[in-house]
């Protein structure tokens, strides 16, 4: 397997951690009866469950961006020092990115994003002809 598909498959796994760590989080600040059904009267999320709903929601919505890329390199045999950067670079500073924002470090959290992103425009550059 690629080393783009490789961190691919890595930030799915990420993806898994932080979807077990916000159900977690929900049936302690919820309780785990009223998450089983239908959760219609539920408050909003708050404290350290919305933090957690608001990481799952942030590295989703980073994937959604980075998977198709690397799925199209992949089937259309494009590969790199620029591909492999920006996958590395997309995994690795979204489990930055993940760690900081469950800790709720302010200020570095956007720097580690920005990071995936840059990561994420890399793959998208060398699959257009850009780099």
């Amino acid at each position: 397997m690629s080393v783009e598909l490789t961190m691919l498959t890595y930030s799915v796994g990420l993806l898994f951690v932080l979807v077990f760590l916000q159900a977690l989080a929900g049936i302690r600040a919820q309780g785990a009866v009223p998450l089983a059904n239908s959760r219609d009267d539920l408050p909003p999320p708050s404290g350290f469950h919305a933090r957690m709903k608001r990481v799952v929601d942030n590295h989703r919505e980073g994937l959604t961006m980075f998977a198709p890329l690397v799925l199209v390199a992949a089937v259309a045999g494009v590969s790199s020092e620029i591909t492999v950067l920006g996958a590395q670079l997309f995994f690795y500073s979204r489990v930055a990115h993940a760690v900081l924002y469950i800790f709720g470090v302010p200020m570095v959290r956007p720097l580690a994003w920005t990071v995936g992103l840059a990561g994420t425009v890399m793959v998208f550059a060398a699959l257009v002809g850009l780099a």
